[in-house]
């Protein structure tokens, strides 16, 4: 079995969760015996078009392709504007195709045409709206069939407020033409099966997993004596995008409730997002900075050691 799987991103090159669910999907896949071409909208300065990754663990190559782009993960209309306004004043990027977002996902599409006329796959995996006109446009060339997987919809990422009808209308054409849909939640099928009118029978649920072999023992005893926790200080965790969709504004409203009864709690807040200097700041009228670390973005050694030190 050869699946094209078209993505926002990929690790090492990523700036969220996403990437790592792709990342262990495809490994997952490849232990199945399953070869992945995974297409990124992703400009490379490699004169070659892709570049071969194996996993020393896995007996399978995963091949990466990459299509000259600005996309971005988690992208927006008005970040995709900056972008192509801050590529024009340095000079940094000469082909810039579209000065619209939403131009630049159909010619994203167009290229996945092109990719799909000279790849040999039996099924086509497109992530999420930024990739779904691209899995359509691999599945009209090709007659393959195509599984649509959604990790959050236009009405998570808006908090119901103010959605982007172009995005709401490729979502949903991305679900009415998939042979399957793929959810990652129970509750992201039910808001596809209401917000899109979508048969709930057509969509599968596939929770994010986590790999254990990440987390060592030898990590574990390197934290338990981290001098944090000398004093007997709980530790409490969000790791994710600072955005509207994962509420950390709430988190703190919690953290502030929790260090009125007690005092001995520190919270550590992990990622970068549009509302990082929104929560700081919040985190200061509320009157518990001092009870507050805000690390930034983590990857993979540090990410692990920061979920360990949670308790």
């Amino acid at each position: 079995m050869k699946v094209l799987m078209f993505g926002w991103e990929f690790p090492p090159h990523n700036s969220g969760g996403l990437g790592v669910a792709c990342e262990g999907l495809a490994k997952a896949l490849a232990r199945q015996g399953i070869e992945i071409s995974f297409v990124l909208p992703k400009k490379t300065d490699s004169e070659s078009s892709f570049c071969n990754i194996i996993f020393a663990n896995i007996p399978v190559n995963l091949k990466i392709r990459t299509v000259d782009s600005l996309l971005s993960p988690y992208a927006t209309a008005k970040a995709y504007w900056h972008s192509v306004k801050n590529s024009v004043e340095t000079g940094k990027q000469q082909n810039i195709y579209s000065p619209d977002l939403f131009g630049e996902v159909e010619r994203y599409g167009e290229e996945a045409k092109k990719i799909a006329a000279t790849e040999e796959f039996d099924l086509i995996h497109a992530h999420d709206w930024l990739s779904f006109p691209a899995g359509l446009k691999a599945k009209e060339i090709s007659g393959k069939p195509l599984i649509t997987h959604i990790h959050a919809t236009e009405f998570d990422r808006t908090g119901n407020n103010n959605v982007n009808q172009h995005v709401y209308e490729i979502e949903k054409e991305g679900f009415s033409k998939a042979d399957t849909i793929i959810a990652v939640s129970n509750f992201t099928k039910n808001m596809v099966v209401r917000h899109y009118g979508i048969d709930p029978n057509k969509i599968r649920v596939v929770h994010n997993a986590v790999n254990f072999s990440d987390f060592s023992k030898d990590i574990f005893d390197e934290i338990e004596n981290n001098k944090i926790k000398e004093d007997g200080k709980k530790i409490v965790l969000f790791l994710g995008r600072l955005t509207l969709q994962k509420g950390p504004d709430y988190f703190l409203k919690a953290a502030k409730k929790v260090l009125e009864r007690n005092p001995n709690v520190l919270f550590i807040i992990t990622g970068s997002g549009d509302m990082e200097f929104q929560v700081i700041e919040e985190a200061a009228e509320l009157g518990i900075a001092d009870k507050v670390i805000f690390t930034g973005f983590l990857r993979e050694a540090e990410r692990t050691k920061i979920y360990q030190m949670a308790d």
